[in-house]
């Protein structure tokens, strides 16, 4: 649909009051979410974003499928190693595990099949989240207010008066919540929780940064996960793709691997809208915080020293991860190339 120009600020406006925004701020970026039901028992959630720019308001909207939600961490595009790790240290009675990554990729799923599998009755589970965006039966999920003083400090310090067993934190943002999340990691509580960072070894780097100190970080983390979202390939138009030997040797594959898979891509159908892509697959960095790994935190090594000791120790990096989806034929290498970094 190409709707006249003139409906602009009549259709904004309608979103505004669907998401219970204030239509008469036009000055200020505001958040709501809009619940419709779509028949069948589908139940369509989207978050929407206002946002003032130069001519006009900018309105965003993601869409949530309830119905879809895949909570199988099997089904979410880990590889066996990596998953074993995840869920050895998921199921730790204490630490942290962070699972980190730009804005939609896919994070929040990651936590919520994490959380569904150690969702027990005997597990007294809390959740600080900005929104909550799925609803979990048997676990106390909190909605954060900053307006009333309702931040994921605030809630986390109630938190650990209610005697939990799992503590989830939607995101890390600053020291105070990062403190108190370390804090509650060493004393028998098992955190989980997201940041914003490129790859699963800088993501130490940036818990320094905000001024945690480095026997914290070692004594406290148990894993971190970096993960992206690549498209997959559509299943009903799928075809052998022609790579050159360079290409795939420039985005990585090793030398003695070439030839030994086949690479696919989509023609485009009515299925996939004509883009030859239909879904999307995790693309995963799981780093177990190995001892080796610990010891060169406290000696205070840089980022590519412990990229090197992860991948000296069997950690795949994002990029190695992707180019396991190219050969299993899920992705094309435009979507390697698109999603992840070579590793120098």
């Amino acid at each position: 649909m190409k709707p006249p120009k003139k409906l602009k600020n009549a259709i904004t406006s309608r979103l505004k009051i669907m998401a219970s925004l204030d239509i008469a701020e036009r000055r200020l970026p505001q958040d709501g979410r809009i619940k419709i039901k779509m028949g069948r028992g589908v139940e369509m959630d989207y978050r929407v974003n206002c946002l003032p720019t130069l001519f006009g308001e900018k309105v965003v909207l993601r869409l949530l499928d309830k119905s879809n939600l895949q909570l199988d961490m099997t089904k979410l595009g880990y590889e066996e190693q990596a998953l074993e790790w995840f869920k050895r240290e998921i199921h730790k009675p204490f630490g942290m595990v962070l699972v980190t990554g730009p804005t939609g990729s896919g994070k929040t799923v990651s936590l919520y099949s994490a959380l569904s599998e150690l969702n027990q009755t005997t597990e007294n589970i809390s959740t600080a989240e900005d929104p909550v965006e799925f609803n979990f039966a048997g676990i106390n999920q909190v909605q954060m207010h900053e307006e009333i003083g309702l931040n994921f400090a605030a809630a986390l310090r109630a938190f650990l008066r209610q005697d939990p067993d799992i503590i989830m934190i939607g995101e890390i943002r600053d020291f105070e919540t990062a403190e108190i999340g370390v804090k509650a990691a060493l004393t028998g509580h098992l955190v989980l929780s997201t940041l914003h960072t490129n790859d699963a070894p800088s993501t130490i780097n940036r818990m320094l940064n905000m001024g945690i100190e480095p026997f914290l970080v070692a004594s406290a983390v148990n894993l971190i996960s970096a993960q992206r979202l690549g498209r997959r390939v559509c299943g009903e138009c799928k075809e052998p793709d022609e790579v050159s030997r360079d290409a795939l040797l420039a985005a990585g594959v090793p030398a003695n691997k070439l030839g030994s898979f086949v690479i696919y891509k989509g023609r485009g159908c009515s299925a996939c809208n004509d883009t030859g892509y239909k879904g999307r697959i995790g693309i995963y960095q799981v780093m177990p915080m190995f001892e080796e790994i610990k010891e060169m935190v406290l000696s205070g090594a840089n980022t590519a020293e412990i990229k090197q000791e992860s991948m000296r120790l069997g950690v795949k990096t994002m990029r190695q991860s992707a180019l396991t989806k190219l050969e299993e034929g899920v992705t094309t290498l435009e979507e390697v190339l698109r999603c992840t970094v070579g590793d120098d």
